[in-house]
């Protein structure tokens, strides 16, 4: 192989002439063509040489200082390289060439190295910065490497925004905002605390956001301490000037000591009780308790009153001893709070007869007495042991010995059913996630029962024992069985799989074969409240038609490669619990969506209908997000505006629905409560019903249903009177209904007494307050009874006033013919209007994949004029709390999920394009449009 070299400086001079023929490179240098010697007419063949490939292209590089920067590239096989800078090829002398020959091929490796000074680079006018690529050369044609960009580095002193100190009570969330100086390459930022950098992977109190801030979770008093920002590139640090952050703790009084003792014995006193501000003791400048630290209160003692004694009583008759007695009593006063008691006898005797009464019995006399009555009383003594031995001998001869144990014979009795019966003070219901131990079978046991252990000779003395309470029969047990291999699903039998089921199948999401405990409630699932779909990578949607409830589950939700079976129910009211309590009262439905167990990437969006008012110009309510659990108890999750980085969600609301952005499936529901001092305002509607025409009887009824102002509460009530064989007689009537206490009165008027009489013998009818408010009875509705005097009257014109008591109300305007069939009225959307139950992969979101991934490569990083994700929040109305969003991998992939939710009936893109021309994103625009033509 004939390799050529040129000289380097070698431009002018001799003519080179490289003539490749046959394969060969013939090399002749002259200055005459004529000179050149006479090729052959034939060459051998040798096997085409590749284009040149690129082992190492330039690469990115900046300009520290005034230092250069070196640009390399190699290629094989390559006869020449050349850098090309801007469009116009490097001078030959600034090449450094070297070249190798590769051993595993045999072809020659050339290498190139340039410099680029800050000269050049300053030197290039225009917009585009100052780049470079390699120029390849080999027999068979040119490649060319990709470019590589010089800039110059440089880092501004200034910071844009600083930190700032500040001083926070304990268990407080605390933002830290920094923006670095401007610099290229853009500024890395690390946080110092007291100069020590901080790790996140090492305290998960701390989070450091996307666009450089610092957040903590909660403040602690180890976090007291001063906090710089530290901005640097390859060119130089810059620190932010030390904020200081102080965690106070305000001071809490300790529990109340016992009262003292009254400070007096007898009369008008004082006790006195202490606390202490120690509960916790205020520290780093807190406030100190308020109160006082002391309690005292008058008291009084009663004084203490010793006891007197009364006047004597006269004396008694003279007795046989020749003795009479008289007492008094310790009565004049009686003692009294703890007074002394009287002194003395309370009784005194002496001789009546002054001595002449000295009769005494004769001691011989007295022993024969008490002699006697002795004999007495042990005679009776004896009298009764006889009786009684004789009772009880008469009473073992009617017994005999024929049953030697009842335990024996129960036991005997109920051997064969194997029956042990449950302890009353231990009892344990039947669960699904605790199947019992129900191999042993109990049944009825019938006829009479005897001892089993009687001899066979010893029948007619056996007494059968079915008259005792006791041992009556054992009632039929209808035993349940389970089996713990199932507890993996709930199955439903093959009767009820039809498509009026009332119990929807779960299959287990569970890994590695575990057994998933379920609660014992099931879902209900009724015609029209329920949708499902199979969704895997590319995400999709579900909505329940004509109720406003739908879930958006985003690309990338679900893993690569996982596909599951997702639902979304609304669960009826008569077979759910409340999440209201209290106050609250329940706004939007109850929606349950799953698997709950399922482990999401990014967060879904659940699309609720809710009938708070909200267009009053100061906040009257107080919303709270809850959602149930396994047992069956409602739990708060995120209350409205108190938002902090422990809130596992984040809620958007409009003036009829909510998007919730959620990790975590399951059961949820929006309650609120009045925000004092300004009562809330519920949405109603009230819808009026009839009986289908033609009617045949001379009764007639009007029904009024006050409901919530969702598409859900409505389309309940439609089924359901669909099924009485009720008509709707026209357009639902909103009302506002004030959280006053007052109740909601419907009363009818202007009858034509002619034909009709209303049964109602009360001038209207009222619903409770209560009923209303906390939504414990759905739906609600009063009933007008009417009477037409005849067949033949078919007319019927009244009004109908429903108002809340002090409040606003609406007048339904009846003119009807009760014998005219109407045409089904349905304030519902039609079945072609409304959107599908399911849509999956990207036929379920308005925004393209690519025009979505531009967007958030545009906004993503944080901008030093503030033009990215941030602004974007705000321009679409998404910046409540932009905390929520900062800690996402990427903030505006979940805002445009959110959008995407809050569009899906109307996603034009008008209203996204207008935020980004707002934020001066012309090239996201330039790209929305192409897509959009395409």
């Amino acid at each position: 192989m004939l390799s050529v070299r040129m000289q380097r400086g070698q431009v002018c001079g001799p003519i080179v002439l490289l003539l490749l023929i046959g394969g060969y490179v013939v090399y002749t240098e002259s200055s005459d063509y004529s000179d050149a010697e006479v090729l052959p007419d034939s060459y051998p063949s040798a096997p085409a040489e590749p284009l040149p490939e690129f082992l190492l292209e330039p690469e990115d590089a900046f300009i520290v200082k005034n230092r250069p920067v070196q640009l390399r590239c190699r290629a094989s096989p390559a006869t020449q390289i050349y850098f090309k800078c801007n469009g116009e090829w490097v001078n030959q002398n600034d090449h450094v060439t070297r070249e190798s020959l590769d051993q595993s091929t045999g072809l020659v490796v050339r290498e190139v190295d340039i410099s680029v000074s800050r000269t050049q680079v300053e030197e290039l006018f225009g917009l585009e910065d100052y780049w470079c690529q390699c120029v390849a050369w080999s027999s068979a044609g040119t490649t060319k490497s990709n470019r590589a960009y010089v800039r110059i580095a440089y880092l501004r002193k200034n910071f844009e925004q600083e930190p700032l100190g500040r001083e926070v009570r304990l268990e407080q969330e605390v933002l830290l905002q920094c923006r670095p100086p401007e610099g290229m390459p853009p500024a890395e930022v690390d946080w110092l605390k007291n100069e020590d950098v901080i790790d996140p992977s090492q305290d998960s109190n701390f989070l450091i956001t996307i666009d450089h801030n610092l957040i903590i979770k909660q403040a602690r008093l180890s976090d007291t301490a001063n906090y710089t920002c530290l901005a640097r590139n390859v060119v130089a640090k810059r620190r932010s000037s030390t904020a200081t952050l102080i965690v106070y703790v305000s001071g809490g009084w300790s529990s109340w000591t016992e009262w003292s003792e009254c400070n007096t014995k007898c009369g008008r006193g004082w006790q006195r009780r202490t606390r202490s501000c120690t509960n916790p003791a205020p520290l780093n400048g807190g406030a100190f308790c308020e109160g006082p630290p002391f309690q005292r209160v008058t008291c009084t003692t009663l004084c203490p009153v010793d006891g007197g004694w009364t006047e004597w009583a006269k004396w008694s008759a003279c007795g046989t001893e020749c003795t009479h007695w008289r007492s008094r009593e310790c009565q004049a006063p009686p003692p009294r709070n703890g007074g002394k008691h009287c002194s003395g006898s309370m009784m005194e005797s002496k001789n009546c007869t002054e001595g002449l009464c000295t009769r005494t019995l004769a001691p011989e006399m007295g022993v024969a007495v008490y002699a006697g009555l002795a004999g007495a009383l042990l005679l009776c003594v004896i009298l009764v042991l006889c009786v009684g031995v004789l009772a009880y001998r008469r009473r073992c001869s009617h017994l005999h010995g024929d049953i030697t144990d009842s335990s024996s014979a129960l036991t005997a009795a109920f051997h064969p059913g194997n029956y042990k019966p449950p302890r009353q003070d231990n009892f344990h219901p039947l669960h699904p996630s605790a199947p019992p131990d129900l191999t042993a079978t109990a049944g009825p046991f019938r006829g009479p029962l005897f001892s089993l252990q009687q001899g066979v000779n010893e029948s007619h003395h056996k007494i059968p024992m079915t008259t005792s309470p006791l041992l009556d029969p054992l009632p039929s047990l209808k035993i349940k069985m389970y089996n713990s291999s199932t507890l993996s699903s709930l199955e439903i039998p093959a009767d009820m799989c039809s498509g009026d089921s009332e119990i929807l199948s779960l299959k287990s999401v569970g890994t590695g074969g575990r057994e998933r405990q379920f609660h014992s409630r099931t879902l209900s699932r009724e015609p029209g409240l329920s949708t499902s779909a199979t969704l895997g990578h590319l995400g999709g949607r579900l909505t329940i038609p004509n109720t406003g409830v739908s879930l958006l589950v985003p690309p990338g939700t679900i893993p690569q490669g996982k596909f599951y079976e997702m639902y979304l129910i609304i669960s009826k009211w008569d077979k759910t619990t409340l999440p209201s309590e209290g106050s609250q009262t329940v706004l939007s439905p109850a929606v349950s969506c799953g698997p709950s167990a399922l482990l999401l990437n990014r967060p879904v969006v659940l699309t609720l209908p809710h009938c708070a008012q909200l267009d009053t110009p100061t906040p009257d309510w107080t919303l709270t997000f809850k959602t149930q659990t396994h047992q069956g108890a409602w739990e708060e999750v995120l209350t409205v505006g108190e938002e902090s980085l422990s809130s596992p969600c984040y809620l958007q609301l409009e003036e009829e629905c909510c998007h919730v952005l959620m990790e975590q499936l399951g059961t949820y529901g929006l309650v609120g409560q009045s925000c004092p001092p300004q009562p809330a305002c519920k949405r109603l509607q009230l819808a009026l019903f009839a009986p289908r025409a033609p009617c045949l009887s001379l009764d007639y009824s009007l029904r009024v249903y006050c409901i919530h102002d969702t598409p859900h509460a409505l389309k309940e009530v439609l089924d359901l009177e669909r099924s009485l064989g009720g008509v709707l007689l026209e357009d639902p009537k909103p009302l506002l209904f004030k959280d006053s206490y007052h109740n909601l009165r419907l009363s009818i008027h202007d009858i034509p007494h002619t034909h009709w009489r209303s049964k109602l013998l009360a001038k209207y009818q009222e619903i409770p307050f209560y009923h209303i408010w906390s939504g414990s009875q759905r739906p609600l509705h009063c009933t007008f009874s009417l009477e037409r005097s005849s067949l033949a009257v078919s007319q019927l014109s009244c009004k109908i006033c429903v108002r809340q008591v002090e409040g606003e109300g609406q007048i339904f305007q009846l003119h009807t013919d009760i014998q005219e069939t109407l045409p089904p009225h349905s304030p519902l959307p039609s079945a072609g209007s409304c959107l599908p139950s399911s849509q999956v992969g990207p036929y379920a979101f308005r925004l393209p994949c690519s025009i979505r991934q531009k967007i958030c490569a545009s906004l993503d990083a944080p901008s030093a004029r503030g033009c990215d994700w941030r602004l974007l929040a705000r321009s679409l109305g998404f910046d409540r709390y932009l905390n929520y969003f900062a800690t996402k991998p990427s903030p505006t992939g979940v805002l445009l999920d959110l959008w995407e939710a809050c569009h899906q009936g109307d996603a034009d893109l008008v209203s996204l394009a207008t935020a980004l021309e707002e934020m001066g994103k012309s090239e996201v625009l330039v790209v929305m449009t192409t897509d959009e033509d395409c």
